[in-house]
């Protein structure tokens, strides 16, 4: 899929590595100059430095002055933000228990990347795209914040968060010219995912296939497919789509696929 890009400026976080990274490069092949945007400041100036006109910068989304500091920069720099594709995220794999075993501080780390983060970047992206009266907003959600699965109890309430927080953003935010949408992926082949259901030894192998009998295409998602939903709503002939989740799971979430 190709889109005219030129001469937009975007901002993706979680940037150095799997569905970032994919929808950083996939942005910037189109034309966009992309500020590459995660913690670990090295592979970050490294995903950017392979397209011209792109930078990487660190940023914590749960750090309100490095946000504040990184926008700063942006506007300085290039005077303006089209989109702004909140990507940044994270799990947990040593805690896959029932609520009432799930520790607290890992449901606190969780809401606060992966909600909080939305929130607090979005609300300083906000301010500088209602100046300019333009831009879109995408939230990177999960098909578990449309259909919970278990063992995930924190990360199910925080991408169900994320879908509505989109919807609400949508509502207060059209008026200003701003189009906020988002994408709940499936299962995504990320190097993460690769190790723990893929690889040789990986902890959850034994129930891959379990999990790819309800996906009607029978496979995960590429990262880079993940990255052309995110094209799509950064596509500047897509200009009449806000409030919507975009769904992108091989079918898992359209019905039951298995025998029964």
């Amino acid at each position: 899929m190709k889109s005219d890009l030129q001469g937009t400026v975007s901002l993706v976080t979680g940037a150095a590595q799997g569905i970032g990274q994919a929808i950083a490069d996939r942005l910037a092949a189109n034309g966009s100059r992309v500020v590459y945007a995660d913690l670990d400041p090295e592979k970050t100036a490294e995903a950017a430095k392979a397209h011209p006109g792109c930078i990487g910068l660190r940023m914590d989304v749960t750090q309100p002055k490095e946000i504040e500091a990184v926008l700063g920069k942006i506007v300085a720099e290039f005077g303006k933000l089209d989109l702004l594709v909140n990507n940044a995220g994270v799990n947990t794999i040593a805690h896959r228990v029932t609520i009432d075993e799930f520790p607290r501080e890992e449901w606190d780390r969780l809401l606060n990347v992966d909600l909080n983060g939305v929130f607090e970047v979005s609300r300083v992206a906000a301010r500088v795209m209602k100046k300019q009266r333009s831009g879109r907003i995408v939230n990177l959600a999960s098909i578990v914040g449309l259909v919970p699965l278990r063992l995930q109890c924190a990360f199910v309430a925080a991408k169900a968060g994320v879908v509505n927080l989109t919807k609400a953003m949508a509502l207060e935010l059209g008026p200003d010219g701003i189009l906020v949408n988002g994408i709940a992926p499936g299962s995504t082949l990320t190097e993460g995912t690769r190790k723990l259901f893929y690889g040789e030894g990986g902890k959850f192998r034994d129930s891959v296939q379990r999990m790819l009998d309800h996906v009607p295409l029978g496979r995960p998602a590429t990262t880079d497919e993940i990255a052309v939903a995110a094209l799509f709503l950064a596509d500047p002939e897509n200009s009449y789509m806000t409030g919507h989740i975009l769904t992108v799971d091989g079918g898992w979430t359209a019905g039951y696929a298995r025998d029964f």
